[in-house]
């Protein structure tokens, strides 16, 4: 793990500077350097300007402050620093991410619970790289998507000739995983049989493949992850008890981002930092743009965020996300109902057409 750097004292033009820890940026402020600890070969470039923008240049940032403005800068400037890391601003989103860390550690099963969209793969994802098997494959699983009959031989593995079509052996996902991590998404739809399977998988650390009269020695970490309450489930009779407890070692649960406000400009500055244009510049999300993102409840979560970032990048004519842009008919969207999607105007024509402007 990387060490955190503290950085210069305060300036007047980017308050909030000297609280960010940044650990793997070389920092360079005008004419002044600030190295870290070791070689790095990625430097982010701050500097005073009469209008925010920002521009990638190979492993260099560089941002131009507009005094006044340094919250998207700063948030830009901490998705730079830790590019494989869930964004995260709100202090209790900040906890999440550090207990996950911590878990990362230890060979625990993880369970993670939380609404759809709201980062519960991104979350396994660090309890992966924060661990000793890191260096080893992560493989990540929809168990929704799996098709029913196809379930135990996707999961598990066959033999050649286990079933029609079994016309040659495959190893399964979970073998796919050995010495590294699997990541079970939506584990509650999981057929009762395939359950059973897998709760052999961790108490025995040994597979049995479809058509296989010998099992097969597996190391493997599990984290599994759904947005239902399993608890629920298994009070149901449609989730087993036993697996339960078995995956509920170390719990952890996502909140829904109408409950961290903070965090959304950490993730739209992580969400258009990967969308910076061919001559590189990063789009700069203006504060009336921010200011109505915060106002909004979210009710499709980060992967909703994500849809309304990625349709203003279409409206826009430059680097700058604008009121214009971000829209109130971009939110309402989601909540039009079928008898009333020929009775309005469809909101790229409404934007379309307005002047472009930077507010």
């Amino acid at each position: 793990m990387s060490t955190p750097v503290p950085v210069p004292s305060p300036l007047p033009w980017i308050p909030g500077l000297a609280d960010w820890q940044r650990t793997d940026l070389e920092l360079i402020i005008g004419d002044q350097r600030f190295p870290v600890a070791g070689l790095k070969s990625r430097r982010l470039v701050l500097n005073k300007a009469a209008a925010g923008s920002a521009r990638l240049e190979g492993n260099t940032l560089h941002v131009d402050v507009e005094p006044g403005d340094a919250e998207w800068a700063l948030a830009l400037a901490a998705a730079f620093d830790a590019p494989n890391r869930p964004a995260a601003a709100d202090p209790a989103s900040c906890d999440l991410l550090k207990l996950a860390a911590r878990v990362g550690l230890s060979p625990t099963s993880v369970l993670i619970e939380g609404p759809t969209g709201t980062g519960k793969e991104g979350l396994a994802r660090l309890v992966h790289q924060s661990s000793p098997r890191r260096e080893a494959p992560l493989v990540a699983v929809n168990c929704a998507a799996l098709a029913e009959q196809m379930v135990e031989a996707t999961l598990f593995g066959h033999e050649r000739g286990a079933f029609t079509g079994a016309h040659a052996a495959s190893p399964g996902l979970i073998r796919s995983a050995d010495g590294g991590t699997l990541f079970l998404d939506e584990v509650a739809e999981l057929p009762l049989a395939a359950q059973a399977k897998l709760l052999r998988v961790l108490q025995e650390r040994e597979v049995l493949a479809v058509g296989a009269t010998r099992p097969v020695t597996v190391d493997v970490r599990l984290i599994a992850a759904g947005n239902r309450d399993l608890a629920a489930d298994v009070a149901a009779g449609r989730f087993r008890a036993d697996l339960y407890w078995r995956l509920a070692v170390f719990p952890l649960r996502t909140a829904p981002l109408s409950e961290r406000p903070a965090d959304i400009v950490a993730i739209a500055a992580h969400w258009l930092l990967g969308r910076a244009g061919g001559d590189g510049l990063v789009p700069w999300l203006t504060p009336c743009a921010r200011a109505r993102l915060a106002s909004h409840d979210w009710p499709g979560n980060v992967r909703e965020l994500g849809n309304v970032l990625d349709r203003a990048l279409v409206l826009c004519d430059g680097p700058d996300i604008g009121l214009f842009q971000i829209g109130e008919q971009l939110f309402q969207i989601h909540a039009v109902r079928p008898e009333q999607r020929g009775r309005r105007r469809a909101w790229w024509g409404r934007n379309l057409v307005r002047p472009r402007r930077r507010r």
